[in-house]
């Protein structure tokens, strides 16, 4: 089963950190921002991570909760939070749980090598939890912005 427009997320937990656990339910009342990133530590996936934490404020006054994904361990996610001081949790999707349900893995080249990893990607659940938007294979530049105002608009 994967996630459809217009529809909630299959229930699932997944370790997260702060000794949590990711539910569709975490966010039950919010709209939610799920962030799928490649690895902890990379340039594109720290520019990414940073703009939504600078933009923290924003979405929380749009009753709005993000969550960062990859298939990093806890130990690697914890680091990258501390790091980069991220007021948000980091799911550690090793057994690419979340990766399955939202289609995210794709083969890509890298160095002339065909690579099986996660395709940059973002999702936004309204209030009632049902999946409203989605960006697919996007780049970091303005995509904060854009998810954010799509945060805003959306019930």
């Amino acid at each position: 089963m994967t996630v459809e427009i217009g529809k909630p997320m299959p229930q699932c937990a997944i370790p997260a950190t702060s000794g949590l656990t990711f539910t569709p339910d975490s966010a039950k009342g919010k709209k939610l921002v799920i962030y799928f990133y490649p690895k902890d530590m990379t340039p594109g996936c720290t520019a990414e991570s940073g703009e939504f934490r600078d933009n923290i404020d924003a979405f929380t006054k749009a009753n709005t909760l993000i969550v960062g994904v990859s298939r990093d361990s806890l130990k690697s996610h914890d680091n990258f939070r501390s790091k980069l001081e991220l007021p948000f949790e980091l799911v550690a999707d090793t057994e690419e749980t979340l990766c399955q349900l939202f289609s995210v893995m794709k083969l890509k080249n890298m160095y002339g090598k065909q690579v099986r990893g996660v395709e940059r990607s973002t999702f936004l659940f309204d209030s009632s939890g049902k999946l409203v938007k989605e960006w697919r294979g996007l780049k970091v530049p303005g995509h904060v912005t854009e998810v954010l105002q799509a945060a805003q608009a959306a019930k």
